[in-house]
């Protein structure tokens, strides 16, 4: 390594983009730096999938248990102790060595806390400290998104990191946001007991997903009891003696509802407040522009993950750095390919999505061909009394090549694997209908979409 730089390479953030990028380079022999101003290991073992999914586990298992009485099995003065769900989430939290540097310092990783800044094209500043380096990777994730409601200063809301940290369910709450999170945590909610609203601007329950999707969720909230506002507009929160007060305009009327607690989950913005002009890296408010190789307009920095925008997931998010790591190292001309990638809801039931949606399709002219096959369809429904959700295949008219799917089941993320192996591999549905499948299970829900395709 030339005497200019102190470094390699140095990362920036150590969430699954910045801390799998930073580990390749070190084991590649490279002298890497990574620089994080918050939790060591990022968002998804802090605060949001590992935390958050163990809170939701323990719900479902719950609300299982409420629903035993069809079974046989006794639901009489059942009850939760939150002290203890919150003590499994600091368990799962724990055994995936969240909030820990370790595995980087073993590599042989610098480990530097604070918040980097870049003061020229070779030069970051952290702190006092100047880190000169041969190639920069940017991992800096996302923030909650500012969504312009008036909110004076005397009213408290959550985030969804803020859930983690509360001592008992609130007895009413109201959700700004109805994507995934919003969804999975209202449901969560009202498991638990709390009378839930949630709203969104768009006309649907989960809009970025099929419209199905919507409408099969609407029905479940109905029966959990969650009021759902669509097409309503939050403009203002306000203090109300005890309660606090949300004031939204739905159908042109201005409207209000009280509750004991807000929580918004309105999306997220592209963290890029880090010097990036001094820098000279080209990037707006979707995020920092790279090319296929995940490099930025200067060609030793690189960036991947949230803060590159598009969608967000830990699966997304690795591909990316271990395209921009390997390109770093010299080992790859690798470019990043997302067919197979998922994004999954954590409702019950879940709701997977893999290759493009309907919308998708219709946006870019497409002839296509779909079926949605209901879960009724196999015995699995009626021996586990489950039935609200489907399976949704999309084809290419001509040549039956599997274009995207989604799964609306019980454990829908393991359902979709293997229409994500088929859209990785150009697979038609014909070659997935003839793989074996389980004739009692929920993936004969895929292989009957496919035959019927």
């Amino acid at each position: 390594m030339s005497k200019r730089f102190d470094y390699d390479l140095a990362v920036i953030g150590s969430g699954d983009a910045g801390g799998k990028a930073a580990l390749i380079a070190a084991e590649s022999g490279q002298r890497v730096v990574l620089i994080e101003a918050n939790k060591w290991g990022g968002s998804s073992l802090n605060v949001s999938n590992v935390p958050l999914g163990a809170l939701f586990h323990a719900s479902q298992i719950y609300k299982k248990a409420l629903e035993g009485g069809k079974f046989g099995i006794s639901s009489n003065g059942l009850r939760y102790n939150y002290p203890t769900i919150n003590s499994w989430k600091n368990t799962a939290m724990r055994r995936a060595k969240a909030n820990g540097k370790a595995d980087f310092e073993e590599a042989g990783i610098v480990c530097i806390k604070g918040k980097a800044r870049f003061i020229s094209k070779k030069e970051l500043a952290v702190g006092e400290e100047i880190i000169r380096a041969k190639n920069y990777l940017i991992a800096t994730g996302a923030s909650i998104l500012d969504t312009g409601i008036k909110i004076p200063e005397n009213v408290d809301y959550w985030l969804p990191e803020d859930v983690l940290n509360i001592l008992r369910p609130p007895k009413s709450l109201f959700i700004i946001g109805a994507g995934s999170t919003g969804c999975e945590l209202a449901q969560y909610f009202a498991t638990l007991g709390t009378e839930v609203v949630i709203a969104d601007i768009a006309g649907r329950l989960l809009p970025r997903e099929d419209e199905e999707v919507g409408q099969v969720m609407d029905e479940i909230f109905s029966k959990d009891k969650i009021k759902v506002l669509t097409q309503s507009r939050v403009i203002a929160l306000e203090k109300d003696n005890q309660t606090k007060k949300v004031i939204f305009l739905r159908g042109g009327q201005e409207k209000s509802i009280r509750v004991d607690e807000i929580l918004m989950c309105t999306g997220s913005a592209p963290n890029v407040d880090i010097g990036l002009e001094n820098a000279h890296v080209n990037f707006n408010h979707t995020g920092i522009s790279v090319d296929i190789t995940m490099r930025t307009s200067q060609k030793h920095i690189y960036a991947a993950g949230d803060v590159i925008g598009g969608h967000s997931s830990t699966e997304k998010a690795e591909i990316e750095a271990r395209v921009a790591a390997m390109h770093i190292v010299g080992k790859s001309k690798a470019i990043a390919d997302y067919r197979g990638i998922m994004r999954v809801t954590d409702t019950y039931p879940e709701v997977a999505q893999v290759g493009e949606t309907e919308d998708d399709c219709i946006r870019s002219d497409k002839k296509i061909k779909k079926v949605v096959v209901p879960l009724d369809t196999v015995a699995k429904a009626n021996i586990s009394d489950t039935h609200n959700g489907f399976v949704k295949i999309i084809v290419a008219k001509k040549t039956n090549k599997i274009l995207g799917a989604t799964v609306m089941a019980p454990n829908a993320g393991v359902l979709a694997q293997e229409l994500a192996f088929a859209l990785c591999y150009d697979l038609t549905a014909d070659n997935v209908a003839l793989v074996p499948h389980l004739a009692n299970d929920w993936n004969a829900l895929i292989r009957e979409a496919c035959e019927r395709i």
